[in-house]
């Protein structure tokens, strides 16, 4: 901890670096759009339609079976997502 650079020189650098302008993660490939895997979008799709079809079931008044046939599509579109290994694999 004691090495750690504290201040700026001229130009921007931060002294002992020799790293004048540079980005905090490199270059600014960084910051390039992930479009993610067609199956994590698939899972993804299968759960928001989930919770649409759950949310309806309580419009206007609770019909318990389309709230279940909800609950059992985001069940099964959080399992492909699991599967696929979406949330450890589509991040960079």
């Amino acid at each position: 901890m004691a090495d750690q650079a504290t201040h700026t020189v001229d130009g921007g650098a931060v002294a002992g670096t020799g790293a004048a302008g540079t980005v905090a993660h490199g270059t600014s490939s960084h910051m390039e759009h992930n479009p993610g895997r067609p199956i994590s979008w698939a899972g993804t799709t299968i759960v928001i339609i989930g919770f649409i079809v759950g949310g309806i079931a309580f419009v206007p008044k609770p019909n318990w079976i389309l709230f279940w046939v909800g609950t059992a599509l985001a069940i099964i579109g959080c399992l492909v997502l699991l599967f696929s290994k979406a949330m450890s694999e589509d991040w960079y």
